[in-house]
Formats: C-alpha cells, structure tokens, sequence
C-alpha cells in the first residue's frame, strides 16, 4: 500500500475544505484532498448554487405572470421542470470547474477521490493509499436529517439532495419543515406551478423578527402556499406520485390529511461523520458534530475541524469563514480565534429576509430598554416604488451609537446587508452610514435613511429649534 506524505490532508472537498486547500497550496504547503464523492460538495451540487438557481427561475416566471403591472403583456407560463433541472444543471456545470480535480490538481493539490478513515491520529487510510500527514483539516460536511416519522421506510421522498436531479412531474409537493431550505424551495416550486404544502411543528419563521416574519409569510400565502404551523407529523405513506401526510394541529389536537404526488424532508442537516473513524484517532464527537475549540481544534491539536461538521452554524459562508481561522492557525502559529458574532443570515425568498447581530428580543434581553429600535419602511424608498417591490421594511437595534443588530425583510435584503457588516465588523458607529452620499434612487438608501432616525430626536427637539432660531435672530438681512 502506498504511503503519501504531506504537511495537511484536507479530508472533503466541498466549500470550506476546498477554500482551505486553495490557499494552502498557493502559499507553499504540501497538500492532499481526500473527497469520496463530488469535489464542490454540498454547495455546489446539492445546495446553495442548485436552490438558488430554482429561485431565480421561479422568480422569472412570477415577473411573466405579473408583467400587466409595469404596463406589459403578463404571459401565462407553462412551466417544464424538467428544462428548470436542466438550467439548474447548466449552472452547477458553469461553476463546476472552479472546484474540478483538475484545477486543485493544476495549483498543486494532490486529489485523492476515495473514502477517508484514520488509522491512528497521524494517518488516514484513503483507499489503496495511506496518508500521514503533519496537520489535517476535516471538512467533510453534513447530510440531511431524516426524522423518525411513522411510515417514513416505506415512503418516498426528495431531500436536497435529490429534488434537482429527478425526472418525474410534480403536482403537488408536501414540504416537511419550514425552515430556510423547506420555504426556499416551497415558493420557488409554487411559481413554477406546483401546488406546495408546508408542515412546520413550529411557528412559520419563529426564529425571525415577529414584526418582520408575516411580510414574507402573507407573500407565501398569497402565492398560494398551503402552511401548516404548529402541526406534529403523525403518519406519511404512499407511492411514487401519490403520497399522503396526516398531521395534528396544535393546540386543539385536530387531525389533517394532506395528499399529494410527492414528500419533501427538509427539517435540517447533521454532520457527516459515518466512516471517518475518529475514535482511532482520539478525536472526542458528539452528534451535532466533532468538538472543537475556539481555534477548530479537535481534541489531537494537529487535526482541525471546519464547517458544518464542527458543530457550527452550517452555512457555505461559514465554512469558508473556517477555512481562513485554520490556515492562520496552521501556516503561521498565529492562535486565530473563530468568532460568529458578525455572522450574517439570509433566507432566499421573496421577499428576502437577512439579518445580522442581536434581534430585538436578544437586545432586550441583553440590555432590557436601554436601546434604540430604528426602522425604515420600504414603501419610503422611490426606486422600491419603481419596482413596484414596496413591501419591506428594516430594523436597527442600536445602544450609544453602537450597532447591535439589523433585520431586513424585503427586496435584496441579503444585498442591503453588505454596508451593516463591514460597519460592525470594524466597530463602526450609526453615524458612519447616515453621513456618507448613497446613489439614487437605490434601495441602498434605505439604509442610510434608518441609520439617519438615530439622530432625529436630537436634531428637530425644541432645544435645538431654540438654539437654532437664536443663531439666525442675530443674522442680518441681505
């Protein structure tokens, strides 16, 4: 059996591992892939590249259908998923070679696509070959999770991994789980024709601002999405094109049965640690993943965990976030600490939902009422007006000039948050926003409006009409 030898085995190679191994290699280090299926990962061929490229058709055949409102002809839209697969295909296939084997291969990486599992806490076994390495890097991601719902083993059903790829006609979809993915994919596949249901066990969005959450929530039902709140799965069965979920409603207890053609899981991810073998390596898990320190450091100092398997907030962008602590860390000794503080958060429907640092109720809780609840309305703004996308609004929870946290619900939220995290990120005050000259018309000015609410009642108090009508009695006329 052939030995490698390296500095740093990077075990995955979805965002976070790859990210890792590209500046590795390029800054000087020896280094090997280690990837048992798909170089890209999750994001790339199951994720966020294939659901937002669904969204984005949808979005398209909801502004056909809605045309009529900037004085153009609406089009009725008769929608082939099977063309949106194969777009969605195309776009997967566009980025695909930015992650490829051969481009990794091209800056220096050696790529092994085999199943990675240690041998001892210095060697892994990938393959036919062995791997000693003098640092690993497990990146290996998550899978979904499969709840323990009756019926389920004899039921078919889509995940993320499988709702992109299939080849039958979708009638009626039944979406377990209301949480980003289930909402994402419910709207983008009710525009494109699909009668959707959603069955939460929660409140529709209760993690999100309860002022900010029925923005979206009323743009879902007035598309036509069927939402199922505070409802526990009983029972799922069926067939291939006949499936059928019967549900209890909270808190009367009443009994609901929901039929439709096909079954959606998407009630969140677990890490993916099956095979791994880390016991052989002393490396303390647990269920919601491998236990790191604030350095994603494992219990053996030398072998770090990255991205969703490490327990963390399981986003692309975290990832890739880990990525950067860990080549600080192993490159160059320099004890850089993973903080997701300034974590940004956005759910991709429409209207878009993004939010950063406390909500309101983390604020309150924190600091009771000793801060600042601004807002902004987007039907304020000119060019939400010319988008005739006015519904929206955003929230900034400010405490002495400090930024504490920001919410957005409404058109390119997600884009609008931009200026909100560099500002906290580099202890900037409210002030920093309200001053600068934004564009117009641009939605951006949304947020330099609310930054500027900060100082309203300072600026138009009686005090200062006082001082200011002093200044002027003493100006004389022309």
């Amino acid at each position: 059996m052939k030995t490698i030898k390296c500095d740093i085995c990077v075990v995955g190679g979805g965002a976070g591992g790859l990210a890792f191994a590209a500046g590795a290699v390029q800054m000087g280090a020896r280094v090997v892939i280690v990837e048992k299926h798909k170089m890209g990962g999750d994001c790339l061929n199951y994720g966020c590249v294939p659901s937002k490229a669904m969204v984005a058709a949808g979005q398209l055949a909801r502004d056909m259908r809605c045309a009529d409102i900037f004085g153009l002809p609406s089009s009725r839209v008769d929608v082939d998923l099977q063309k949106v697969h194969s777009h969605i295909a195309n776009v997967i296939a566009s980025i695909a070679p930015h992650d490829s084997v051969e481009r990794f291969e091209s800056l220096g990486c050696q790529v092994i696509e085999a199943s990675g599992s240690f041998i001892d806490h210095r060697t892994l076994l990938a393959g036919t070959k062995t791997v000693r390495a003098k640092f690993f890097v497990l990146a290996v991601g998550s899978h979904p999770f499969i709840p323990p719902i009756a019926g389920i083993g004899d039921t078919p059903y889509f995940t993320n991994e499988t709702i992109f790829s299939h080849n039958e006609d979708i009638k009626h979809l039944i979406v377990i789980g209301g949480g980003p993915i289930g909402l994402e994919l419910a709207q983008a596949h009710r525009r494109l024709g699909v009668e959707v249901s959603v069955i939460e066990r929660g409140q529709i969005l209760g993690h999100e601002d309860k002022d900010l959450a029925p923005i979206l929530i009323d743009r879902l039902i007035s598309e036509g999405v069927s939402l199922y709140p505070t409802s526990d799965l009983v029972r799922v069965s069926g067939v291939r094109g006949k499936v059928q979920a019967i549900i209890s409603q909270r808190p009367q207890e009443e009994q609901k049965t929901i039929n439709g053609s096909h079954l959606l899981i998407a009630t969140g991810r677990v890490p993916q640690l099956e095979g791994l073998q880390l016991e052989k390596a002393n490396i303390a898990y647990t269920q919601r993943g491998i236990s790191v320190n604030d350095r994603l450091q494992t219990t053996r100092k030398r072998i770090y965990a990255i991205g969703d398997c490490s327990g963390s907030a399981q986003f692309t962008h975290v990832a890739s976030y880990h990525a950067g602590i860990a080549i600080r860390n192993i490159l160059f000794s320099m004890r850089a600490r993973a903080s997701l503080t300034n974590l940004p958060l956005v759910t991709y429907c429409d209207p878009e939902i993004a939010s950063l640092g406390l909500s309101e109720r983390a604020a309150m809780e924190k600091y009771g009422k000793s801060f600042q609840t601004l807002s902004f309305n987007y039907d304020e703004n000119d060019r939400a007006h010319a988008m005739h996308d006015k519904e929206g609004k955003i929230k900034v929870f400010v405490r002495k000039g400090k930024i504490l946290g920001v919410t957005i619900a409404g058109a390119q939220a997600g884009e609008m948050l931009a200026p909100w995290i560099v500002a906290r990120e580099n202890g900037l005050k409210i002030g920093s926003l309200a001053g600068p000259i934004f564009p117009y018309p641009t939605l951006s000015e949304i947020g330099k409006r609310v930054a500027g609410q900060a100082f309203v009642d300072k600026l138009f108090s009686k005090g200062m009409r006082r001082f200011v009508r002093s200044l002027l009695y003493f100006r004389s006329y022309i």
